[in-house]
């Protein structure tokens, strides 16, 4: 019969139709759905580390509490002690385990020459270089010292910059700071627009 359990495993009430089971148990305290193997069923949490963390999917700060087993997660759900979000997550935060887990994750770096038609992996160090690189390079060539008559500028219209609300309050200052520094005007963050 489908899903039912084998009849080694149920107990005298479980012969009964499930909605006479039911209706055996008004106050939905679970008699109706017990059976000897459910009784022996453990959640996947129950051996688990957990870690506090914060889901990084906006600028809310939602508490998560991360379960791993084995250097894999295994669970993330809501921190209930998070004054932020209470134990509640929106879609994607509760969707993060399958993010975390998904076999379609990116976890190298993808690199597309100029003209090439496919990519190539590179190593962090390679595609950091690469990065600071073209940012020295972009700014020498588009720095603005003065206007035509003679103010000081000191600006570069070759770099800009799009924040994320991912990140923190904090990393976003230093990033916008950074790229000030830099002497770049286009700075914006994804969070205000």
């Amino acid at each position: 019969m489908g899903n039912a359990p084998p009849m080694s495993d149920r107990q005298p009430g479980d012969r009964l139709p499930p909605l006479l089971r039911q209706v055996r148990d008004p106050l939905g305290l679970g008699r109706a759905a017990r059976s000897r193997r459910s009784a022996t069923l453990r959640p996947r949490t129950d051996d688990a580390t957990v870690t506090r963390s914060i889901c990084p999917y906006c600028a809310v700060g939602c508490g998560q509490l991360v379960y791993a087993k084995d250097g894999k997660v295994t669970q993330i759900e809501g921190d209930l002690d998070s004054p932020i979000s209470r134990g509640r997550l929106c879609p994607k935060g509760a969707a993060s385990e399958a993010y975390v887990n998904s076999p379609l994750r990116e976890t190298k770096v993808k690199h597309r020459r100029p003209g090439g038609t496919g990519w190539e992996h590179l190593d962090l160090d390679t595609a950091m270089d690469m990065i600071a690189d073209r940012v020295i390079q972009t700014r020498a060539e588009t720095w603005e010292e003065t206007t035509s008559d003679g103010k000081p500028l000191n600006r570069t219209r070759g770099l800009g910059l799009l924040g994320g609300a991912t990140l923190d309050s904090e990393e976003n200052y230093l990033i916008k700071k950074f790229f000030t520094a830099l002497g770049a005007i286009q700075i914006e963050n994804q969070a205000r627009i």
